[in-house]
């Protein structure tokens, strides 16, 4: 058995990893396993293995608490997750890198690309990059950036969801959330869309031949596909371009909010510009001061 091409997807949040994660878990030269974010290396930066083992067996017996469905298809993906969600946490309980890679390749056959699409990743030191570059013989990165201002906001509109009580209305939370955010706060929001900083730790710790840098904006088409796949090195497939995945709340931003985002965020669209050498036309029409 040939050794797999290993994909390590590192966002950006709300930047289209999910639907990333759809497209090649259903690739037939693709293996991925039913839990798409593993969180294992910033666990493992953490210090935290142990807990998120706690975490991954809380959440197991948790659906094996809920009914089965009845639907075949959704009964047997049920049974799948809950398959790989002991393996998981069998992996973590052995907590080294060779668990982590046997558990990403059970059952891969002759598959050729496993993957851990986990966007917390892009958070992690140059350092912890470097070490995951030189996992196998042929690792690859994938990051997606999607324009500032949406992806702010797509993930202000989810912290809000999560928050919300129930039957709470989510513009008056997202709001808040939005104001903290443009004034320093909410920290892990800013860092998730922190483009000048991610993409520096990217170029500083990973052969840039081994990193696909893609724009969510640009992602759902044939051709965006077809060369993603050239990237990772498996065959081209037909893609669901009009699905969208974890799109969040319907909930807009006022002219106020948009361009008060715009402004905070003028130096990731400069640094962005400058350093790719071009925008995207939904990036354009959103940067200020051009």
């Amino acid at each position: 058995m040939t050794q797999a091409t290993l994909l390590f997807g590192l966002g950006a949040t709300k930047a289209g990893t999910s639907w990333l994660y759809r497209y090649l878990e259903a690739h037939p030269e693709c293996h991925l396993r039913a839990i798409k974010e593993l969180h294992y290396f910033d666990a493992l930066e953490a210090g935290r293995l142990h807990r998120a083992r706690d975490e991954i067996d809380r959440a197991r017996a948790a659906l094996a608490a809920r009914p089965v469905p009845a639907d075949r298809v959704r009964a047997e993906a049920r049974a799948r997750r809950l398959k790989d969600m002991a393996d998981w946490s069998a992996a973590l309980a052995r907590g080294d890198e060779a668990a982590y890679l046997d558990y990403l390749g059970a059952g891969r056959g002759e598959r050729r690309l496993v993957a851990d699409i986990t966007p917390a990743y892009a958070l992690l030191p140059a350092a912890r990059l470097r070490l995951m570059a030189a996992m196998a013989s042929d690792v690859r990165f994938v990051y997606l950036l999607r324009d500032p201002v949406a992806r702010l906001w797509s993930h202000v509109r989810m912290i809000a969801h999560r928050r919300a009580a129930p039957g709470e209305a989510l513009g008056p939370r997202a709001r808040r959330i939005l104001a903290r955010v443009l004034k320093g706060g909410e920290a892990h929001i800013a860092a998730r869309g922190d483009y000048r900083a991610v993409l520096s730790r990217l170029w500083d710790a990973i052969d840039p031949s081994r990193l696909f840098l893609g724009f969510y904006e640009e992602l759902f088409s044939q051709s965006a596909v077809d060369r993603l796949c050239g990237f990772l090195g498996v065959g081209p497939r037909a893609a669901a371009l009009q699905v969208r995945v974890h799109a969040g709340p319907d909930l807009s931003m006022t002219a106020v909010q948009r361009a008060a985002a715009a402004a905070w965020l003028a130096p990731q669209y400069d640094f962005v510009a400058e350093r790719l050498g071009r925008l995207p036309a939904e990036w354009q029409s959103q940067r200020v001061g051009v």
